[in-house]
């Protein structure tokens, strides 16, 4: 991961005359014939009191670089955010859905450059800053570059305290330890990437977790993602964002794309220590001198039939559905590798038979001494919670090749 010191650029934006020259150079509308190398992305809701500061920012920056640059805006905008970039330069296409994630998606579609700029309209990020992001990506020293927030500056007013010192540290933690990431800030909003790695990544969510997933995506397929200090200024213009309901948003995307650390990790952590549990309280081991009970064994049981259920969760969840992080555990691999829908029952048969057999001899024991003496309590457990593993297999083996059979359709 690579990090540069950060540069703190003053608020006020002036356009030298002599800059204008340079900038109509390099500069790219779609009536040109010039192919652009850069394309800047910004989504826009009603941000007529800070676009022109962007794009001005991001004129400047054009300068510096002297690559051929076009600027996209995407659009859904009911005050005069559209005209502003239009009379600046900017090519603007308008989504036909909402969602800040679906406004990227649509900006992106219609950019054309080898190389993609995204940031926020509402001037917290200076795009002066640009060169900076974008040399860490054309030198090739990393795939992905996040502006981060976190390891620059934050303004003061430029962020709620929430955010600032909970809510993005945690989110960040959190997407880290998931996806096996390590940024200091996953949910900044200035970037820059290849449009092949823009490809690579596979992008679909439409909301604001977009900004997660795009972080996930980079983890998930080993992309080399680097962060530059940036400045955060405080936006101008009404925010939009819902703490909570966003921050929601964060989370259960982040859990529900990975199967592997939601169910498969805990399914099988419970599985064995259930199946040791209940092994010892069987065979009667001491653990520190102590014999374990049947409350023992009755807790490993649950553990044991909890788990192998959370277990397959997973497995399913692999199958079913196509999520940014597939399980890595070995016990799920190999299931994924190896599963037919003949093996899953056929060990589901013998978990059953062996269930069965254990319980039909405990039954023959009391009926053969009169119904007088009453079976160990050891024994049904480890039968029943047999049985019922052997139930779950056969079921849930035929539901996996049913949801197989319908998504190779």
């Amino acid at each position: 991961m690579s990090v540069d010191e950060p540069t703190h650029t003053d608020r006020s934006v002036t356009l030298e005359e002599s800059t204008v020259p340079e900038q109509a150079a390099v500069l790219v509308d779609e009536d040109t014939d010039t192919e652009p190398t850069l394309s800047v992305v910004m989504p826009t809701l009603n941000e007529e009191a800070g676009i022109e500061e962007c794009i001005t920012r991001i004129k400047n920056a054009v300068v510096e670089l002297g690559v051929p640059t076009e600027i996209v805006v995407s659009d859904s905008s009911t005050d005069r955010t559209p005209e502003i970039a239009r009379e600046m330069g900017a090519r603007v296409v308008e989504p036909d859905r909402d969602g800040y994630g679906y406004a990227y998606q649509y900006g992106f579609d219609h950019a054309r450059g080898e190389y993609i700029a995204m940031g926020d309209a509402d001037t917290t990020y200076d795009f002066e800053e640009l060169p900076r992001l974008y040399n860490e990506v054309a030198d090739g020293e990393a795939d992905l570059v996040l502006g981060s927030r976190f390891a620059g500056e934050i303004r003061d007013g430029a962020m709620p305290p929430l955010h600032q010192y909970i809510g993005n540290p945690a989110l960040t933690a959190f997407l880290n330890f998931f996806y096996h990431t390590s940024v200091s800030d996953a949910h900044s909003g200035f970037r820059v990437f290849t449009a092949e790695t823009l490809e690579q990544m596979s992008l679909r969510s439409t909301g604001m977790e977009f900004a997660s997933e795009m972080v996930m995506a980079a983890g998930a397929e080993e992309l080399e993602v680097a962060e530059v200090p940036i400045t955060y200024y405080e936006r101008e213009g009404e925010a939009t964002l819902d703490s909570f309901q966003d921050g929601w948003r964060h989370v259960k995307f982040m859990l529900v794309n990975a199967p592997g650390q939601l169910f498969s990790v805990p399914g099988v952590t419970m599985c064995v220590v259930g199946t040791v549990l209940m092994l010892v309280a069987t065979l009667g081991i001491e653990l520190v001198g102590q014999s374990l009970g049947v409350h023992s064994l009755i807790g490993g049981s649950l553990l044991t039939l909890v788990g192998f259920q959370v277990g397959t969760f997973g497995v399913l969840s692999d199958i079913a559905t196509d999520p940014v992080q597939r399980p890595q555990d070995g016990v799920t691999r190999l299931i994924r590798e190896e599963f037919t829908l003949e093996r899953g029952i056929g060990v589901g048969m013998v978990l059953l038979a062996f269930g069965a057999t254990v319980a039909g001899q405990m039954l023959f024991r009391w009926v053969s001494s009169g119904f007088d003496v009453l079976p160990l309590v050891t024994g049904d457990i480890l039968a029943f919670t047999t049985i019922l593993l052997g139930v779950q297999t056969v079921f849930n083996s035929f539901f996996a090749s049913t949801v197989a059979t319908l998504r190779r359709d």
